[in-house]
């Protein structure tokens, strides 16, 4: 289980079908679970309304106007691989995280993929229909054995891989067709790769491994695959279901097995119906007992996991961060947003661009998430609805130009932030770094470099550098019962401007401000708020 802050309790609702092992652990963390059944997108959002996290299995779509409704949603988990159904974009939109729990369908599809091998190649379900209905077809199925032959992979996803490993096993030699695939992966399975007419032309069995908006193999790519077997599990657009139909029928291929089909349910005039050599199941082959317990499970650790502010691993419309690696990015994450709320705070323009620079170490690690997490700190200030997972759209929304940029080197430090905003031809920039005792420090405001630690309310004054002036500062907030936590100065030249930062343990209020304010040597004050309230003075 995620470990982490301590949560309130969070309202979490539950539609469909969902293991019962993944709602303990959630009513377990101090969490009110309720599973409700729904009829429609207009009841989904009468029962989202207030929850925190929504649970859904693959046959409950979530559309736009549940996000739109739901405006306490922090996450909408899907128990399996599938999110199609549920509105990403709009999900994105609203700052919602959306994941689902691939690894749990990955054994029981490529376990399915390998029996529907199975079937198709020996007639197995033509055999049980034809004795049930009362024929002894003993002579008349004559199927084909796997062992020695040749099975073409097209795509090479993660069940891919696993249905390519267990046919290596069986004794098949197997290629692979997979133009966006890892080809180091597949000689580490024993495959080979090749492009998809080697493939085609090799294979006695192929199995479908992509994703497709539109048909990859049609009436062509289906003769080039001759008199062999065709296996789909997961695809169900990636092959021309009529080609496909007439290719059996006519004896120019031996049979095929479908799971994953165009259009579900499917219809009743599909050519697919009618071709006895064809198996088709409906779409069963993500459905065991113990993939959707384990994907009940995955999605509840994932719900907690965002409750918590960790990662959440299976996000699909989030900046990724392996586990491992959170734990270095997190702080990382922390300085930029830190970083850029004091920016903003200072920044008296009307907001165009946001430029976020990264340098030294911080480069090694995976920046957007910590891009996110400085954007977010940009906007929240200006009462922006911005999150990990919505800053991008906020910033589009808004007009506003986000650049990134790293280097390799910082000098002066093994790590260096700097994040600068502009509009109206103003700009303003602030820097940080983060000290190897894990302690952030803000080393440059406005390019005065200073050695200031960013906590709770920070005053920060420009003054002129005369005899005095800090004294003054000190005397005005003693006066006032404001206690000083820490103070840092600099400057740019003897006799020039100052700039001063303080951190203060209270807020100053508004007579502080003016009484600073009354003396000619105080040039401009502002307090910056790290403790939430993050609003502009």
């Amino acid at each position: 289980m995620p470990t982490g802050i301590v949560t309130p309790h969070m309202e979490i609702v539950v539609t469909g079908s969902v293991e019962d092992a993944g709602l303990a652990a959630l009513s377990d963390a101090g969490h009110d679970v309720r599973t409700v059944a729904v009829d429609g997108a207009g009841e989904l959002a009468d029962v989202a309304e207030g929850a925190a996290a929504l649970i859904v299995d693959e046959d409950t779509p979530v559309p736009a106007v549940v996000f739109e409704r739901a405006t306490a949603l922090q996450i909408v988990g899907r128990t399996g691989i599938d999110v199609d159904g549920i509105d990403v974009a709009t999900a994105t939109e609203h700052g919602v995280i959306v994941a689902n729990a691939p690894e749990t369908d990955v054994r029981a599809v490529a376990e399915y993929v390998i029996g529907l091998l199975f079937a198709t190649a020996r007639g197995i379900p033509q055999g049980h229909v034809r004795l049930k209905d009362g024929e002894w077809a003993k002579g008349d199925i004559i199927g084909s054995e796997l062992d020695g032959k040749t099975a073409g992979l097209v795509g090479f996803d993660d069940v891919g891989q696993e249905v390519g490993k267990r046919l290596d096993n069986l004794g098949l030699d197997v290629v692979v067709y997979a133009p966006d695939g890892d080809g180091e992966r597949a000689a580490q399975i024993g495959a080979e790769r090749v492009d998809l007419d080697t493939c085609l032309d090799r294979a006695d069995f192929l199995s479908i491994h992509t994703e497709r908006d539109e048909p990859l193999l049609g009436e062509a790519e289906l003769a080039a695959l001759g008199d062999g077997y065709l296996v789909n599990g997961t695809d169900g657009d990636a092959v021309d279901e009529t080609a496909l139909a007439n290719a059996v029928a006519d004896g120019d291929m031996q049979g095929a097995a479908v799971d994953a089909v165009s259009v579900s349910p499917l219809p009743d005039d599909s050519p697919l119906r009618s071709v006895e050599d064809i198996v088709i199941t409906p779409e069963i082959a993500r459905h065991t007992a113990t993939a959707e317990e384990s994907g009940s499970t995955s999605v509840a650790n994932q719900v907690l996991a965002a409750f918590e502010g960790q990662p959440v691993t299976n996000a699909v419309n989030v900046p990724s961060i392996p586990p491992d690696a959170y734990p270095v990015v997190k702080p990382y994450a922390d300085l930029t947003e830190t970083v850029a709320r004091i920016a903003i705070q200072l920044f008296d323009g009307d907001l165009e661009a946001v430029s976020i620079e990264y340098a030294g170490d911080i480069v090694t690690e995976t920046v957007e998430p910590i891009t996110a997490a400085g954007l977010t700190g940009v906007f929240d200030p200006l009462g922006w609805d911005a999150n990990q997972v919505n800053a991008r759209h906020v910033a589009d929304q808004h007009g506003i130009d986000v650049d990134v940029s790293t280097i390799r080197e910082a000098a002066d430090f093994q790590n260096l932030v700097t994040v600068t905003v502009s509009g109206g031809g103003d700009e303003l920039s602030v820097e940080g770094t983060q000290f190897a005792d894990g302690e952030p420090r803000i080393v440059s405001i406005d390019r005065y470099w200073v050695e200031a630690i960013p906590h709770g309310h920070m005053l920060i004054v420009r003054n002129a550098d005369e005899p005095g002036v800090i004294g003054f500062i000190g005397t005005v907030l003693g006066e006032y019962d404001v206690n000083i936590a820490g103070m840092f100065n600099a400057r740019e030249a003897i006799g020039g401007e100052a700039l001063s930062v303080y951190n203060l343990d209270d807020e100053p209020g508004e007579d502080v401000l003016a009484a600073l304010n009354d003396d000619d040597r105080i040039l401009e004050t502002t307090v910056v708020e790290l403790n939430g309230q993050n609003a502009r003075e």
